[in-house]
C-alpha cells in the first residue's frame, strides 16, 4: 500500500518540478528553468524535465530509526525488481518510470547503506543530488545536469568530469552516492553511469532516492544550504598585565 501511494505521489507532483532546477554543478537555482549548461552545443539531445518537490508524509507513517528492522523492510522496496533490464548507455526516454534493479559497473545502495556511509568515520563518501528539488540529503552536492541523456563524450560529460575531479581531488576510489526521487526515477541512473564511464570504481546508485530517505524518518536540508562549519574562536591576545 505504501508503495502504491508513493508511486501515485511521484506522478502527481510532476507539474511543479521545474521550480527548483539546478542550472550548473554545485550551484542550485531558484529560477523556474530546466538545468542548463552555459553553452549547449547544437545537435545535443533535448533536456529532460527536472523531478518534482519531495513528497508529503504518508498518512499513518511512523518514522523509523537507523539500524531498525524497518530499514531492512524498506530495503526490500528499494530493491524491487520491475523487470527492467539494466543498460550501460544513458537513458534517453522519460525520466519518470520503472528503473532496473541493478546498474552495470556500479552498486545499488539502500537507505541503510547510505546512513552507514554518512555516520562512518573511516570511509567518507560524497553524496550528489541529481533531483534538483527544494530539499536534499544532508551535505549533498548539486548535480542535476548530470541526469541529461547524450553520450559519454559530450559537453555534459566534460563538465561533470571536471566537477567530480575537483570534489574527489582526483581519487577515483572515493565512494560516490547518486540519488534522485525514487525507484521510479532515471536521473540518478544516468549520473551514475557517467561517473562509472569516467573510471570511478565505487559508484553507489541510491535507487530509493529522497523518497525512501524520508520514509525512513531521516532529516533533509533546504536546497543550497551549505554544511555547517565549526565556528572558530577568535585568537586570544596575551594580557599586558
Amino acid at each position: 500500500m505504501k508503495l502504491a501511494l508513493s508511486l501515485f505521489a511521484s506522478a502527481a507532483f510532476l507539474v511543479s518540478s521545474a521550480s527548483f532546477a539546478q542550472d550548473t554543478f554545485g550551484q542550485p537555482s531558484q529560477q523556474p528553468q530546466q538545468p542548463q549548461y552555459p553553452a549547449q552545443q547544437p545537435g545535443q539531445h533535448p533536456q529532460q524535465p527536472v523531478y518534482p518537490a519531495q513528497q508529503p508524509a504518508y498518512p499513518g507513517q511512523q518514522p523509523t530509526q537507523p539500524g531498525g528492522g524497518d530499514l531492512d523492510q524498506l530495503a526490500q522496496m528499494e530493491r524491487q525488481d520491475y523487470g527492467v533490464q539494466p543498460v550501460s548507455q544513458l537513458h534517453a526516454g522519460a525520466m519518470h518510470g520503472p528503473t532496473p534493479a541493478s546498474i552495470p559497473g556500479g552498486q545499488v545502495v539502500t537507505t541503510k547503506g547510505v546512513i552507514d556511509l554518512i555516520q562512518g568515520t573511516q570511509v567518507r563518501g560524497l553524496i550528489f543530488d541529481v533531483l534538483g528539488g527544494p530539499e536534499t540529503l544532508p551535505g549533498a552536492l548539486a548535480a542535476a545536469p548530470a541526469s541529461q541523456p547524450g553520450s559519454f563524450n559530450d559537453q555534459t560529460q566534460q563538465e561533470f568530469g571536471g566537477f567530480l575531479q575537483q570534489q574527489t581531488q582526483g581519487n577515483k576510489q572515493t565512494p560516490l552516492v547518486f540519488y534522485c526521487q525514487s525507484t521510479q526515477c532515471w536521473m540518478s541512473y544516468n549520473a551514475s553511469l557517467r561517473a562509472i564511464n569516467m573510471g570511478y570504481t565505487n559508484v553507489l546508485w541510491y535507487r530509493g532516492g529522497i523518497e525512501a530517505w524520508k520514509m525512513a524518518g531521516q532529516q533533509t536540508q533546504p536546497q543550497g544550504q551549505q554544511p555547517q562549519q565549526p565556528q572558530q574562536q577568535p585568537a586570544q591576545r596575551p594580557s599586558p598585565y
